[in-house]
């Protein structure tokens, strides 16, 4: 019995197709497709053939009417048109040989061709067989400058061939809008869908629309399609070019009469079963497969539909979990506020564990890591162009506050374990690419010179505590009187003076937190002993100046020599 507290999973593939061929567009492109199909002398060749205004429709049609599977690796570079679906995760993709050629010979008049299409209209991209596979290559030409936001065109193939491999497939995929954005409508009998499966490396992307003798559905999964294709070659079903023509007139027929078969009566145990065998019934499966092969396919295509359907949901998981991660973010908030009292800041509390609740801030840490790694993660994987509008539309702002309360605990745990030189050894990747992503963003906040509520800034330089760390160790060092050369004196003395103006740059930017001045801080501990060993004066140090009148900085009030003179 299915317990009632388990989460259903749906196909909509009856209903998607039902839909498709109940609105008429696909008789209505056909008919375009069979009155425009005149010879051309061009190898590859198109036309407007918009009937309304408001509304764009380019037909591609090509001379090429072979297909002779074999991939072509494309890469990051300057002469890669679709460079822009290229991520850290997915550098590389192959696109099928003759087809992205054919394409490359007419790249400059395609571009034209963009360049008129007027993206605030509905635009359709349609085209039979390798027609099919440039209409689809050109949407995806079109999609590259698109806003996320904005009506995105509609690519609708017939008897198109397979065009890319799996990488290609799962950078298209990983666009939440890109892959809808594609419509194949292909018979189970068509060539030239068998000679692209018949080569192992090609795979399904966008929305397939399989059609049989029999009826319709939709798949979006490429193992599901795959699969379906491949069962219709092992069965060693007759393999004709399909008249598209007449298929989607019948379709329209049965949507109209509902003549539609049922099929056999097979029990399933849940409701994506169920509909998962009416799908393989449209399609006519039930013909030519015994009853327990038809059975073991539902099995195999419910998995893939499951898959599928975690894979969508999980930016969806992830922006709904950003809510749990501000809970932990406000517990941080409290804690900070809560150590200051005990003159030591949450820096040095959590590194040396001084008090109880120190310990359930490993926990949130933990949390909190986890989750924007994951984030961090799922960025990688999308497309150039996507993942600056996935991170700036969502979780910009949020991993940038993180990066700044949690990176200074993380640096905590690392030097209390013994280790050295955070900076180059021991940050992790995450955090650098949060930091590169929000300083490279248009639309980064300036965070300077906040002197109205000094008690509330984050300091900006995320790793500003391992530079401290690094500054104890040397001037321990140096107050120890451990053997040093006079070269390797000087330069101990050097690396300081320069770490000295490093925190006074920060500084006359009020972009330090207050708790540094706290009298139990690593920092205030650091300072005692520099200016022993340097024996500073108030003349010889901007900061020296700052560190006597602190509490006029933590007021916002602090007059830095060099605004004193602008003032003047």
């Amino acid at each position: 019995m299915m317990n009632p507290n388990q989460a259903q999973v749906f196909t909509g593939g009856l209903e998607s197709a039902s839909s498709v061929v109940s609105s008429g567009i696909l008789s209505s492109l056909w008919e375009l497709i069979s009155s425009e199909s005149t010879h051309s002398s061009e190898a590859l060749f198109w036309k407007d053939v918009s009937k309304e205004p408001g509304s764009t429709i380019i037909l591609f049609g090509t001379a090429q009417n072979t297909v002779e599977p074999e991939l072509l690796t494309l890469s990051n570079d300057d002469d890669n048109p679709f460079k822009f679906i290229c991520s850290k995760t997915y550098p590389t993709f192959s696109l099928d040989k003759s087809t992205f050629s054919l394409f490359n010979a007419y790249r400059n008049k395609l571009d034209q061709l963009k360049s008129k299409i007027n993206l605030q209209n509905s635009v359709f991209l349609t085209g039979y067989a390798v027609g099919g596979s440039i209409a689809s290559l050109f949407t995806l030409l079109l999609l590259e400058k698109m806003d996320p936001k904005q009506k995105h065109p509609l690519c609708i193939t017939f008897g198109s061939p397979l065009i890319g491999d799996q990488k290609f497939q799962q950078a298209i995929s990983r666009s939440s809008n890109w892959n809808s954005c594609f419509l194949h409508v292909a018979s189970l009998r068509d060539p030239f869908l068998s000679y692209s499966i018949s080569h192992n490396s090609y795979s399904p992307f966008g929305i397939f629309f399989l059609c049989s003798d029999y009826g319709s559905a939709c798949f979006e999964s490429p193992v599901s399609v795959l699969k379906l294709l491949n069962h219709m070659t092992q069965l060693n079903q007759e393999f004709q070019n399909p008249d598209y023509g007449n298929i989607v007139k019948n379709l329209n027929r049965k949507a109209i009469c509902k003549d539609t078969d049922d099929g056999p009566n097979i029990p399933h145990s849940d409701i994506l079963e169920e509909s998962l065998a009416l799908q393989l019934c449209a399609l006519g499966f039930s013909q030519f497969l015994r009853e327990v092969d038809l059975k073991n396919l539902v099995k195999e295509l419910k998995y893939q539909e499951v898959q599928l359907t975690l894979k969508k949901t999980k930016r969806f998981v992830l922006f709904k979990k950003l809510d749990d991660m501000k809970v932990y973010m406000a517990k941080l908030e409290w804690y900070k506020k809560h150590t200051k009292k005990d003159k030591y800041g949450y820096y040095d509390s959590y590194k040396e564990e001084i008090f109880p609740y120190d310990l359930d801030v490993v926990l949130y840490r933990k949390k909190l890591n986890k989750y924007w790694e994951q984030v961090v993660e799922e960025v990688e994987k999308q497309p150039m162009k996507e993942a600056a509008a996935f991170l700036r539309t969502r979780w910009l702002y949020s991993g940038n506050i993180y990066r700044k309360m949690v990176q200074p605990l993380d640096i905590a745990h690392y030097y209390k374990e013994g280790n050295r030189d955070y900076i180059n050894c021991g940050r992790s990747e995450h955090y650098k690419l949060l930091e590169k992503w929000f300083d490279s963003d248009r639309l980064k906040h300036d965070e300077s010179m906040d002197r109205k509520n000094v008690e509330s800034i984050l300091t900006s330089d995320s790793c500003f505590w391992a530079r401290v760390e690094e500054a104890v160790i040397l001037t321990q060092k140096l107050k120890a009187g451990d053997q040093f050369t006079e070269a390797e004196k000087q330069e101990a003395m050097n690396s300081l003076d320069e770490f000295e103006k490093y925190v006074y740059g920060l500084l006359k930017n009020y972009a330090v937190s207050p708790e540094i001045f706290l009298e139990k801080s690593s920092f205030m501990c650091w300072w005692r002993d520099y200016i022993k060993i340097k024996g500073i004066k108030s003349h010889d140090s901007e900061l020296f100046n700052l560190m006597s009148n602190h509490d006029e900085y933590e007021k916002g009030a602090y007059d830095f020599p060099q605004e004193t003179k602008l003032l003047n």
